[in-house]
């Protein structure tokens, strides 16, 4: 009997803090007591993935620095704001703009809060955070409110764990309340109405931009996504599209899906194929990455209330629930990881004129 052949998972190379995956892909190594930290430096070549390695290992280094020096009773808000961050850094599973999200939060933080910085954990208050919170709740959107308490505690956190404080001073303010936006989408014919205004416009771009609108609300897919869809993605035999997102940072929860594609999505990829033969798989499908000027214009012209790139998902999901598909699959399609939770929180509402027709169905008559 032939022996199996065993594949190795990881393969050594010749530098110490660096192995390759089966897949090819590079992954950094590297220990804080004791403990392995693992980061995928996202490529499969090796130059490349050397040069991320000796960035990875100088942002470890200075964690390890900052964890060694910053952990005395005197320790700033400062210094664990810094700990905090670089450890955000290191993780490597958050997205660069969520990174970059988290530094314009923590500068709204320290600007609201001008002493904070200097002040040592200990001397926080949970007086001084509710004196904060009382005067930034009053000019910050409770949505920048609640990140901005939300990296408070973060970097609090810190320092518990480092020893330097034993309770988060401002564990007892409330986060601000959201108020749900009501969505005003456009009816079917609005619809219409609007992606032919769109086309016809006359610039350059007129037609380009209503096949984007067009992509997205047949889709659901989110603007980044759909701008990186390209003609390989499309299997026009299982009406299919594989949505991947960005080539280094995935989709927006960093897994590939796959969206059935409606027939309004599968008559207008065949178009836009049939008129671009000369392109190939590799070959981006949309040839703008975003419209949001079309969109005013037409708009304004068909008489319907303003919309944005992300309400023309919003409309592939609302469209798709009122034509009978359960909200679960709407959620997988949408790509969301929470089993549906989301969806029926945005969804659960339909628009009055559905909700309408909906209800001259229910009836106590016998049968």
């Amino acid at each position: 009997m032939k022996a199996a052949s065993t594949v190795k998972t990881w393969e050594k190379t010749r530098l110490a803090n660096l192995v390759r995956h089966r897949s090819g892909r590079y992954y950094a190594r590297a220990y804080t007591g004791g403990k392995e930290v693992w980061k995928s430096l996202k490529t499969s070549h090796f130059s490349v993935a050397e040069a991320k390695l000796a960035e990875f290992l100088k942002q470890h280094r200075e964690t390890r620095a900052i964890k060694r020096d910053d952990t005395s009773a005197k320790m700033t808000f400062k210094a664990a704001a810094k700990l905090h961050m670089a450890r955000l850094e290191e993780k490597g599973k958050i997205k660069p703009r969520t990174l970059v999200y988290w530094k314009e939060v923590l500068a709204a933080l320290r600007k609201s809060w001008r002493e904070i910085d200097e002040t040592e954990l200990r001397k926080i208050t949970e007086a001084k955070c509710r004196e904060w919170a009382a005067s930034y709740r009053k000019v910050a959107s409770p949505s920048r409110f609640n990140n901005t308490l939300a990296i408070l505690r973060h970097v609090l956190r810190e320092g518990m764990k480092a020893g330097v404080i034993y309770m988060d001073p401002s564990r007892d303010i409330e986060r601000a309340a959201i108020s749900s936006k009501k969505l005003t989408l456009p009816n079917l014919a609005q619809f219409r109405s609007f992606l032919d205004t769109m086309r016809t416009a006359g610039s350059r771009d007129s037609k380009n931009c209503a096949d984007f609108a067009a992509g997205l609300a047949f889709t659901g897919c989110r603007t980044g996504e759909a701008a990186k869809i390209e003609w390989r993605d499309i299997d026009f035999e299982d009406r299919r599209l594989t949505v991947r997102g960005d080539p280094i940072t995935g989709t927006k929860n960093w897994k590939i899906r796959y969206v059935p594609l409606i027939p309004e999505a599968l008559t207008l990829f065949k178009r836009m194929q049939e008129e671009r033969v000369e392109e190939g798989g590799m070959d981006k499908v949309f040839l703008v990455r975003e419209c949001q000027k079309s969109i005013d214009r037409a708009a304004k012209l068909v008489g319907m209330e303003r919309i944005t790139h992300h309400d023309l998902r919003h409309l592939f999901a609302t469209i798709a629930i009122e034509s009978g598909v359960d909200i679960p699959t709407v959620s997988r399609w949408l790509g969301h990881q929470d089993g549906g939770a989301l969806a029926m929180k945005t969804y659960g509402h339909l628009r009055d004129e559905h909700s309408q027709v909906q209800a001259q169905k229910v009836s106590f008559a016998p049968a």
